[in-house]
């Protein structure tokens, strides 16, 4: 069934989201969205809104970021007569696998798709829970298109938009239901 666009007030959603001070470290707040997943009419609202965003982009697969972009990619996936396809951490796939590794505040790290997950030309949605610096992203976005995947847009429930993350994708659609200041 398609998915109307509609205006959404995303303030009771936000109300569903607990913030947790000085997690993981002193001075961070952390926006702990399982508060928001576990009402379950919150969390229908937000895929439906997720949903509404894509619906009319023809969209072939949806790219779920380990490991809380797999909450929210098979449902959306699901509301969008997608596929889903997981996109892990290193040696979590069994067969063949594409991998980039991007820098972290302290460190590296890798994320790595299977070889045949994406065909040439088909239009991608890539989703997680949250945009804060965009490196992980920035990631996900490299290994779609070496696979060459056409990118529809990043979906995030959540972004921190003090942090600045969506500058790194100029050009491409990026959404966010949930946008904080600080």
């Amino acid at each position: 069934m398609p998915t109307p666009k509609v205006a959404l007030d995303c303030e009771p959603l936000k109300k569903l989201v607990r913030t947790v001070p000085d997690f993981p470290k002193p001075g961070i707040l952390f926006y702990d969205i399982t508060t928001l997943l576990k009402d379950k009419i919150g969390f229908a609202t937000l895929i439906d809104a997720m949903a509404a965003h894509y619906f009319d982009r023809d969209i072939d697969l949806v790219l779920g970021i380990e490991a809380r972009g797999f909450i929210f990619g098979p449902a959306l996936a699901y509301r969008l007569n997608a596929g889903f396809v997981p996109v892990r951490k290193p040696k979590k796939l069994p067969a063949k696998t594409a991998r980039v590794t991007y820098d972290l505040e302290y460190g590296t790290d890798s994320l790595e798709i299977h070889l045949d997950a994406i065909e040439s030309g088909q239009r991608v949605v890539i989703v997680d829970d949250l945009l804060a610096t965009g490196g992980t992203m920035e990631a996900t976005v490299k290994l779609v298109r070496q696979l060459g995947g056409e990118i529809a847009g990043l979906a995030f429930a959540v972004e921190l938009d003090f942090l600045k993350g969506r500058e790194r994708f100029d050009g491409l659609d990026v959404f966010s239901l949930l946008h904080y200041d600080e």
